[in-house]
């Protein structure tokens, strides 16, 4: 039942996620910093986005006309999320994308050679931005959160190969 819902959510998802950009953007840092230092704070905790200590890195999902400058507060020691700060690395790409990536339905270096995320600016800081993502454990996530991630993007995967 479930795996038959799944392109629906997707269909949806390409059509209702777009939305987001009307929301204000004080309302979407507030979501994004406080799911990012909820989802990650085990991963903080341990010292993994010590790369980002007053380092600025921008996500740009290009087909929401979405973006978000995240940094990582030593002081805090939370993720800090503005509309602008001097960003030395963009990394960017569609929805799709980033869930094949935090889903692990593509291989991040795939997604990078062929263009479908670009890193753009301090590449040595995208790469080991990139590469913080890929060492993430998806066990250390709430289950219910990877389970529906993994599903959407086993689903994104199969809808891309014109398997669903």
């Amino acid at each position: 039942m479930l795996k038959k819902t799944l392109p629906l959510l997707l269909s949806a998802g390409d059509r209702v996620l777009p939305l987001a950009r009307h929301t204000p953007y004080a309302a979407q840092r507030l979501a994004v910093q406080r799911g990012l230092n909820k989802v990650f704070a085990e991963a903080i905790a341990d010292g993994l986005f010590d790369i980002l200590d007053d380092r600025w890195v921008q996500l740009h999902i290009h087909d929401l006309g979405l973006q978000w400058c995240i940094t990582k507060s030593p002081r805090s020691n939370q993720l800090q999320v503005a509309r602008q700060a001097p960003v030395e690395v963009t990394i960017g790409g569609n929805w799709r994308e980033f869930l094949l990536l935090a889903s692990r339905q593509e291989d991040p270096d795939t997604l990078f050679f062929r263009r479908r995320l670009q890193i753009d600016g301090d590449t040595e800081l995208g790469l080991a931005v990139k590469n913080l993502i890929d060492s993430l454990d998806p066990e250390s996530l709430p289950q219910w959160l990877w389970r529906t991630v993994e599903s959407l993007g086993q689903a994104a995967a199969e809808q891309q190969l014109g398997y669903a």
